[in-house]
């Protein structure tokens, strides 16, 4: 029995790719270990959005080559985004890769895994622009009770600073059936919160229907007995309509959260960025959002230290930052990605600088996010269970607030025996940092 490891690096949506492979691989007889020692064949699903993502991946893919030249592993398979980006530096940097299969190849990964095996190894590379690839034997590997649903595949948004297009083509919605099929098949497997990604999902549609259609599918959705939670990650300010705002609002199984990358707030950077928005425009559509669902949270990502950014603009992110009082934030310096625009802007700016910055921005949040939290003493909550602590009786759970893996939990101690993925009513007793205290309130009913 050919046993397969499978090591999936970069953002949930490579983890959709990597949970298709993995059913498609189960399906053919093959079956999955985590532990290398075990293994007889490695794939790497990389990732390369900036440049510690692909250190990574680049680390991963060599750790996972010395396996293969003493012949711990029968074979070392590439996949992913740094695989479709750099497929020929693999190749000659790291002869001990014997496939690489490109971001749209992943229903390839069965042929590619045979292929190696029996020693006729070639690489399997699509269009970027084909068509997004659907598997319903998909293997769920965040524990079960929630699950990404990547509802479109590419970005024609085209910022100074992304390489995403590149490597994963132009914009293109997964038909409105699939994802409800695909939607209904992890709620029966036992998937009680779907998490909407992709790229970009507020213009979900537009390229299959003629128009925004995320609306649409979130009320299809929203039907689907047995779902519990909605999350829409990675929305595009710009692209946000009154009638997304109005659904978010009316569906009670959506969570009243949104990401909202907006990556700066000084015009003259965004406008180096080639993003699509001004501070004002910002401003306009966190006030809109917050005086129709009052009890909104919002996250957004930054980016620190762009080319050219002076000081000057700096501190007018740190003012809007002050202003807006977002509920989630993260910063990231600025990583020059070749081949992008941005990189060969000039006044680069010193990775010293950018650290600074971004030590300015974060400790500016943490002070803003330390007093909401403490804002939440007194306040009830209906939370979703993620684990026990080991040895004490305190449970991590989740609220609407809360995106697994990137924000913070809600703790709770009791006697009780909970489960994974339960829902439970709390009242908030506490805040530490970005995390909550709370007890269960069997009386607080919605």
């Amino acid at each position: 029995m050919i046993k397969i490891l499978f090591i999936s690096l970069g953002c949930d949506k490579n983890l959709v790719d990597t949970e298709m492979m993995l059913g498609m691989l189960v399906q053919k007889g093959y079956t999955v270990t985590d532990d290398e020692a075990k293994a007889d064949v490695v794939i790497v699903n990389t990732c390369c959005f900036i440049n510690d993502a692909k250190q990574e991946s680049i680390n991963t893919l060599l750790e996972m080559a010395q396996l293969r030249e003493n012949g711990s592993i029968k074979a070392l398979v590439a996949a992913g985004c740094l695989a479709q980006r750099y497929k020929e530096e693999i190749q000659t940097e790291i002869p001990e890769v014997d496939a690489i299969v490109g971001t749209t190849a992943i229903d390839a990964i069965t042929d590619a895994v045979e292929a190696v095996l029996s020693g006729t190894a070639k690489n399997y590379i699509e269009d970027i622009n084909r068509k997004p690839v659907y598997d319903k034997n998909r293997i769920v590997t965040t524990g079960g009770h929630f699950a990404y649903l990547k509802i479109a595949e590419g970005c024609d948004k085209h910022c100074s600073y992304c390489i995403i297009p590149k490597v994963r083509g132009n914009y293109r919605s997964i038909p409105m059936e699939s994802l409800v099929d695909q939607a209904r098949r992890l709620v029966a497997f036992g998937v009680k919160e779907l998490i909407l990604v992709a790229q970009e999902t507020t213009i979900y549609g537009v390229d299959l229907y003629g128009k925004k259609s995320l609306p649409e599918l979130l009320h299809k959705l929203c039907g689907i007995e047995g779902l519990y939670w909605i999350r829409i990650l990675y929305c595009y300010p710009e692209e946000i309509t009154d009638e997304l705002i109005d659904t978010i609002k009316q569906e009670e199984k959506i969570c009243n959260y949104l990401d909202i990358p907006i990556q700066h707030a000084s015009d003259s950077v965004l406008k180096r960025m080639g993003r699509r928005t001004t501070r004002q425009e910002l401003a306009d559509i966190v006030t809109k959002l917050r005086a129709a669902i009052p009890d909104i949270c919002l996250r957004t990502t930054l980016i620190t230290g762009f080319p050219g950014e002076t000081e000057e603009e700096h501190e007018s992110l740190i003012s809007f930052i002050d202003e807006m009082e977002f509920d989630r934030l993260g910063v990231f310096p600025y990583s020059p990605e070749e081949n992008t625009p941005a990189a060969e802007f000039a006044n680069q700016i010193p990775d010293e600088i950018k650290s600074d910055r971004q030590a300015d921005l974060m400790g500016l949040q943490q002070m803003i996010a330390f007093d909401k939290a403490k804002d939440m003493e007194g306040k009830r909550l209906l939370v979703m269970v993620e684990g026990k602590v080991p040895d004490e009786n305190v449970y991590a759970a989740r609220s609407y607030k809360d995106a697994p893996n990137v924000d913070g939990y809600v703790f709770i101690q009791t006697a009780r025996e909970l489960m994974t993925g339960d829902f439970v009513r709390v009242r908030i007793t506490g805040a530490y940092e970005y995390d909550l205290i709370g007890e269960i309130d069997d009386e607080f009913t919605e």
